[in-house]
């Protein structure tokens, strides 16, 4: 990482030392810069082989140490806007992370948003987000169809929440 500039390394350096997200307007205060200048110092060092993520609760490192190496399964599923805390909470209730969401938009394709919601607060965080920042859902985009990557603990859990997830009101595509 020789070619990294001061700013990027502390930047690096950050993301190691912390286990969770961090913002882009928290790291962008401990350097002393703008945001957009940290984003563009994390396009630098995901074009120098980093894996950082983009989650709504900020950039984070992935390492061997936080990445989920449970089972996944892309679980597709329809739904109204007013069900997403529902649907989500729903999830993480029965020990899944929501890692992403995608819909397939007509024009461009697939469309991808990092999600990375494993508990209640985290869907508490997410929602209070939206809310404040007057976005609309993805899947606003394909009149509520969408799929989420999942990480599961078990078959069984998996099989629990799908039912749950049914039994109030989300359709559920296998």
């Amino acid at each position: 990482m020789a070619d990294l500039t001061p700013r990027q390394q502390r930047l690096l350096e950050m993301l190691r030392d912390d286990r969770e997200p961090i913002t882009g307007t928290r790291l962008a205060e401990a350097c002393e810069v703008t945001r957009q200048v940290v984003v563009h110092d994390i396009a630098v060092l995901r074009a120098a082989g980093i894996d950082i993520l983009s989650t709504p609760r900020g950039y984070w490192l992935q390492t061997s140490e936080n990445t989920d190496v449970r089972p996944t399964h892309i679980l597709a599923v329809c739904h109204r806007p007013d069900q997403t805390a529902d649907e989500l909470f729903t999830l993480v209730d029965h020990g899944i992370t929501v890692l992403d969401v995608t819909v397939e938009h007509p024009l461009y394709g697939e469309l991808h948003g990092s999600l990375h919601l494993s508990s209640r607060k985290d869907v508490e965080w997410f929602m209070q987000q939206c809310a404040r920042s007057s976005a609309t859902f993805l899947s606003s985009l394909t009149d509520g169809h969408h799929l989420h990557n999942i990480a599961y603990p078990s078959h069984q859990r998996l099989q629990e929440a799908i039912a749950e997830l049914r039994r109030i009101g989300i359709q559920v595509f296998e």
